[in-house]
C-alpha cells in the first residue's frame, strides 16, 4: 500500500503541474478521483488491510486525497489565469477597421397599399372600423344570409377554432357588428386579416381584405360603380382597364365583381417569350373586388328597415392590389420575410 501510494503520489502531482488546459485537469481529475479513478480504488482495498493498519492507512489516502484536490484547484485557476491573459494579450481590437453596418427597416408592401386604400377612401368621407379576427358563426355567416345549409359556406374553406368560433372567413363579420351598434347614414370600411384553407401563387391561409359598405336613403348601384372606379383611378392609373361582371354573394343583390386589367402580362395573358402568365391565367384580367346592394334580409338581421335604407358593400383583396401594383407574381413572398424582397419598397 505504501509503495502504490508514493508512486501514484509523485506521478500525480507532476501530472497536475504539467496540465495546460481545463480539459487536462478534468480528464486527470476522473482518472485519479473518479468513480473508477486510480486513489479511488486504494481506498476500496482499505478492507483487504488487516485490521490494525486500516485506520493509518486510511488517513494517510485520505490526506493525500485532499491535497490532490487542492493541487487540481489551483492548478485550475491558474490555467484560467494564464487562459484570460493570453486572450488579452492576442484578441485585440482594430479600432481601425469600419463598425457593423445595421440596415434600415422598410415598409412592409402591404402595409404600403392598405395605408395607401385607407387614404383614398378616408378623402371621400369613409371612417375605418375595426372588429375580432375569431368570429362567431352568426356574424361570420348567419346575419350575411348565408344559413348553415348554405352552399355558399363550402366557398369559403373556413378554420374552425373550439366552442364554435372560427377564424374569420372575410371581414363582412365587421359590417354587421358596426350596423347592430350604430343607425344610418354610414360610410365605413374596415381594413383587416381574413383566414381560408387555401395555398398556392394567388392564395395564402392568412390574407388582408378591406370590407367597405354604405348604408343611407336611397343609395343605388350607381353610387357603388362611381366609388369603385374613382378608388381604382387613384390607385392605379385611368388607362387601366376596369370591367364588372355579374356575379353572386348571399348578402347583396345585384352582386357584381370588379377586374382590373393584368398589369403582369398587360392584360394579354402571356409574356412576349410565350410563357403563360401565372397571375390571371391566360384571360388579362385579375378580380381584385367583390361587389353590390346590400340585401334586404340582412338589413332586417340589424334592425334596418330595408323600406326605408339602402345601401352597397364591397370588399378586396390587399394582396391581389400589391401583386398588381408592383408586379409580383406569387403572394407568397409577402409572407416569406426574405429582406431581399423587402428591402425595395421603401
Amino acid at each position: 500500500m505504501n509503495e502504490s501510494l508514493e508512486t501514484l503520489q509523485g506521478e500525480v502531482l507532476d501530472r497536475i503541474q504539467q496540465s495546460n488546459s481545463e480539459t487536462e485537469i478534468e480528464q486527470l481529475r476522473v482518472e485519479i478521483l473518479g468513480r473508477n479513478g486510480r486513489l479511488t480504488l486504494l481506498l476500496r482495498s482499505l478492507k483487504d488491510l488487516p485490521k490494525d493498519e486500516r485506520p493509518r492507512a486510511g488517513e494517510e489516502l485520505n490526506q493525500f486525497k485532499r491535497r490532490i484536490e487542492q493541487n487540481l484547484d489551483e492548478r485550475r485557476k491558474a490555467v484560467k489565469e494564464q487562459s484570460k491573459a493570453r486572450a488579452l494579450k492576442e484578441e485585440k481590437i482594430d479600432t481601425t477597421l469600419p463598425g457593423t453596418r445595421w440596415e434600415r427597416g422598410r415598409t412592409h408592401p402591404l402595409t404600403l397599399v392598405i395605408d395607401e386604400i385607407i387614404d383614398v377612401f378616408w378623402g371621400m368621407g369613409f371612417e375605418i372600423a375595426r372588429g375580432p379576427d375569431i368570429e362567431d358563426d352568426y356574424h361570420n355567416f348567419e346575419a350575411l344570409n348565408i344559413p348553415k345549409d348554405h352552399p355558399a359556406r363550402d366557398m369559403q374553406d373556413t378554420f374552425f377554432v373550439s366552442g364554435g368560433r372560427m377564424l374569420r372567413t372575410h371581414t363582412s363579420p365587421v359590417q354587421i357588428r358596426t350596423m347592430e351598434s350604430r343607425k344610418p347614414p354610414l360610410q365605413v370600411i374596415v381594413p383587416g386579416a381574413v383566414y381560408r384553407h387555401d395555398d398556392d401563387a394567388t392564395h395564402s391561409p392568412m390574407f388582408h381584405q378591406v370590407e367597405g359598405f354604405m348604408v343611407d336613403r336611397q343609395i343605388a348601384f350607381s353610387d357603388l360603380k362611381g366609388i369603385l372606379t374613382h378608388f381604382l383611378r387613384q390607385v392605379f392609373s385611368r388607362e387601366t382597364g376596369v370591367r364588372f361582371r355579374p356575379s353572386f354573394f348571399p348578402f347583396t343583390e345585384p352582386s357584381a365583381e370588379i377586374d382590373i386589367q393584368c398589369l403582369i402580362c398587360g392584360g394579354s395573358g402571356r409574356f412576349a417569350d410565350g410563357n403563360v402568365c401565372r397571375v390571371c391565367k391566360t384571360t388579362g384580367w385579375l378580380e381584385i373586388l367583390g361587389a353590390g346592394v346590400i340585401d334586404p334580409q340582412v338589413f332586417r338581421f340589424v334592425g334596418y328597415d330595408p323600406e326605408k335604407v339602402s345601401g352597397f358593400a364591397f370588399g378586396m383583396g390587399v394582396e391581389r392590389i400589391a401583386m398588381l401594383k408592383y408586379g409580383i407574381d406569387d403572394i407568397r413572398l409577402f409572407f416569406q420575410n426574405d429582406l431581399r424582397f423587402l428591402k425595395q419598397f421603401g
